[in-house]
């Protein structure tokens, strides 16, 4: 039995410890808030809007009155909202269920998965493929397992940040080369010779930008010194190349790109989910080894169907992706004679350059007020200096859409003296 002075002595202590803690959250709140503040000031507050209807190249967004044209979605076929892939999505939830409460290798691989499977290996013209529930994870996934401390890679330095993060968990001696320059990536490689493996890492196309990787002069050198080549393709696939194949097909490097990481989340459907295709003992090892894989839920049946859908559409016409060239440089034509600065070249991507944050922020504003829907891009999703806002062409958007957006750049271009 405790008497009253023990009592009252650990109920002192215990609510000491608790003063303490309460402390040590107020302290942490308020450096939270204090980091809050500092974007605010900066003008890089992302603020998210809501939209109340299905993705497309109109959508309904809250708080604006009418139909918004949407030009800041990656979903470059239009599929996301398409009839047919909709559907796919609803018979697949109805036959399969909403999810399997599973990870793959336990009980959560259907016959659904390994048909997705063949299929967008089929569509890659690779031996096999696994699925991820990102692309983000799929390039979490395939680094660690791959390269070893005996082995290097060799990444663009304006990579994605998933594979940024992917390399760090990899135990392989990491050199980066500066932005699509061979010169540099030729220097990487000779200091990189006593190696047992290399792997040249880019972006096919760069999302924020929307340069395209010279992927013919990296096969030429990662052939010349013996190394392998990965490509991310989240912004190509589906609609770059003569059948949407992607950036490997559009530069006549398939057949010398050895492991491709893409996306069902943008072209494919725009639902979720990841993949890698390449070799199969590549694709085994990853089933095996893989933590992204092995530890995360199966893609959802309804996911799985949209996107099978999506893919079967691609693989029997190519026509979607071709009506794309027209659109994108329609855009960017007119906006250069407009008197805005473009960023790429040819690709979808749009990015209109504006330097300032705040004010990217701001002409993004004011041209939701105009109808049309973008957002601006700034530090630390873009360097310091570079805030844009980030165009992107649908193939859902008709010449109409397209010439009213440009007019809306116009007139809000104007109104902050961006141009004449």
């Amino acid at each position: 039995m405790w008497d009253k002075f023990t009592f009252t002595r650990l109920t002192l202590a215990q609510a000491s410890r608790r003063s303490y803690a309460a402390g040590a959250v107020t302290e942490a709140r308020a450096v939270l808030e204090n980091e809050l503040d500092t974007i605010r000031a900066a003008g890089t507050w992302k603020a998210e809007r809501i939209i109340t209807s299905r993705q497309g190249a109109q959508i309904n967004v809250d708080g604006s009155r009418g139909a918004i044209l949407n030009f800041c979605a990656n979903n470059y076929l239009g599929l996301s909202s398409h009839p047919e892939v909709v559907q796919a999505g609803i018979e697949a939830m109805k036959l399969y269920g909403a999810g399997l409460s599973s990870v793959r290798f336990i009980c959560g691989t259907q016959d659904i998965h390994k048909n997705l499977e063949q299929k967008l290996a089929q569509f890659h013209e690779r031996e096999d493929c696994i699925l991820y529930a990102s692309c983000f994870d799929a390039n979490a996934g395939l680094f660690e397992v791959l390269l070893g401390p005996d082995d290097a890679v060799l990444s663009d330095e304006l990579n994605h940040a998933s594979i940024i993060d992917g390399i760090r968990l990899c135990r392989a001696k990491r050199l980066r080369y500066k932005h699509m320059d061979l010169g540099d990536l030729e220097n990487k490689l000779r200091e990189s010779q006593s190696s047992r493996m290399r792997l040249v890492v880019t972006d096919g196309v760069f999302s924020m930008d929307g340069d395209v990787a010279p992927l013919q002069g990296i096969c030429d050198l990662a052939e010349q010194y013996g190394a392998m080549v990965f490509i991310d393709e989240c912004h190509a696939t589906g609609f770059l190349g003569p059948r949407g194949r992607g950036t490997d097909e559009l530069l006549g490097v398939m057949d010398r790109v050895h492991i491709v990481n893409s996306t069902l989340g943008k072209a494919l459907g725009g639902a979720a989910g990841g993949y890698t295709v390449g070799p199969k003992p590549l694709i085994d090892l990853l089933r095996q080894r893989s933590r992204p894989y092995l530890f995360s839920n199966s893609l959802p049946p309804p996911v799985v169907g949209c996107a099978t859908r999506a893919v079967e559409l691609l693989l029997a016409s190519s026509e979607i992706a071709q009506s794309m060239t027209a659109k994108t440089m329609r855009f960017r034509n007119k906006m250069t004679q407009a008197g805005f600065t473009i960023a790429g070249s040819a690709h979808p991507i749009c990015p209109v350059m504006l330097g300032d944050a705040r004010l990217a922020s701001l002409m993004a504003d004011d041209m939701l007020k105009l109808g049309v829907y973008v957002i601006g891009f700034s530090y630390p999703v873009v360097p310091k200096g570079k805030a844009r806002i980030r165009v992107q062409i649908s193939a859902a958007h008709s010449d109409e859409d397209i010439d009213r957006c440009v007019d809306a750049f116009i007139q809000t271009g104007r109104k902050h003296g961006v141009i004449s």
